[in-house]
């Protein structure tokens, strides 16, 4: 198990700034996600730790030791692709196992080394099996083998699970976070799928335009985000974001009279432009709270819960309610919310307030 220290890292392609001072700290053992839009920069990022690009300035150091400059297979890290990057012509048991025949390890210690990876992933009847006779997760469990038989510091996942289907893509979630629980190896993982990353990580890095937005544990990206693109990033569906201004310490609902005390306005300007962030579950059609007169326009059935998008003066509301609750389009309703559950975001900055 390691530690690695991202410092102060940019990337430079002429003019184009791709990275502009990436700062992380990981503990040994844990498990980060690099989460953003296609572009934010988490691939060029993972690419310049495993020594696949070079930083423009900064430093990268494992157990206090930097790599920047040193060659890839001397960083002692194992990095697992989006593509499969399988041998067709050699069996499992050697796709595993190439890396260790290449460093000339012992024939004997090197079939160890597989059987016991395979066993850990649960493919020891694959082992005799070409990359052709086997699945997609099949053949990502290989090519996870091929990194988890060498032991090393730090594990590299590119976007490993987006070449598989729904139902795979669930279940290889759930095989990695079992690997990461028993190996307790330090991982670098990215993605653009924010289920993958609440559900793997210790920590998320939540990147946008080469900068990291929010850096914390899942729980708190979730439930304190720190941004408004934090805000509408995690969640399915995404957090509702209703333009206010602050009114005698209570915040007014653009286009409504509906005026809202939510704790932390008191002592806010008069006038001030927010931005008030509820997420759709945390609005009910009963119970305690604030109350929010909407028109119903779509009601969706999911199966276990209602998704209804109302209007409230204009802005657009969703709500996940109970499959129970009955409610159709053309309806006038009443949304409820707790006011602890209210986020509010500066309009200006896009920072959390409360």
């Amino acid at each position: 198990m390691s530690t690695l220290t991202i410092e102060a890292i940019r990337k430079n392609y002429g003019a184009v700034e791709t990275l502009k001072g990436i700062d992380i700290a990981l503990e040994s053992g844990e498990f980060l996600v690099l989460l953003g839009a296609s572009g934010c920069g988490k691939s060029t990022l993972l690419n310049i730790i495993a020594g696949l690009g070079e930083p423009t300035s900064g430093d990268i150091r494992i157990d206090g030791r930097s790599i920047v400059g040193v060659h890839p297979k001397d960083r002692d890290i194992a990095m697992v692709f989006q593509s499969y990057a399988l041998y067709p012509n050699l069996t499992v048991h050697r796709n595993i196992g190439f890396g260790l025949e290449m460093r000339k390890v012992d024939k004997a210690e090197r079939d160890r080394a597989v059987q016991e990876t395979a066993k850990l992933l649960q493919i020891e009847n694959l082992l005799e099996r070409k990359p052709g006779q086997l699945s997609g997760g099949q053949r990502q469990r290989v090519a996870i083998g091929r990194a988890l038989v060498r032991n090393p510091k730090i594990f590299l996942f590119d976007e490993p699970l987006s070449n598989l289907d729904a139902k795979l893509r669930m279940e290889m979630r759930t095989e990695l976070k079992r690997l990461h629980q028993m190996t307790k190896t330090t991982v670098v993982y990215v993605t653009h799928d924010q289920i993958e990353a609440m559900t793997l990580a210790t920590r998320i890095a939540v990147m946008r335009g080469g900068r990291i937005e929010q850096l914390d544990t899942p729980e708190n990206i979730y439930n304190r985000p720190a941004t408004l693109y934090v805000a509408t990033f995690v969640g399915a569906p995404p957090m509702n974001l209703l333009a206010a201004t602050v009114n005698a310490g209570r915040a007014v609902i653009e286009g409504t009279g509906i005026a809202l005390a939510v704790p932390g306005l008191e002592t806010m300007a008069e006038g001030r432009r927010l931005v008030l962030g509820i997420r759709p579950e945390a609005l009910g059609p009963s119970g305690e709270g604030v109350s929010l007169d909407a028109r119903c326009e779509v009601a969706e059935l999911t199966g276990p819960e209602l998704v209804v998008t109302a209007s409230v003066g204009g802005q657009r509301l969703v709500a996940a309610l109970p499959a129970a609750a009955g409610i159709k389009a053309g309806e006038e309703i009443s949304l409820r919310v707790q006011p602890a559950a209210i986020h509010i975001f500066d309009a200006e900055t896009e920072q959390r307030l409360n």
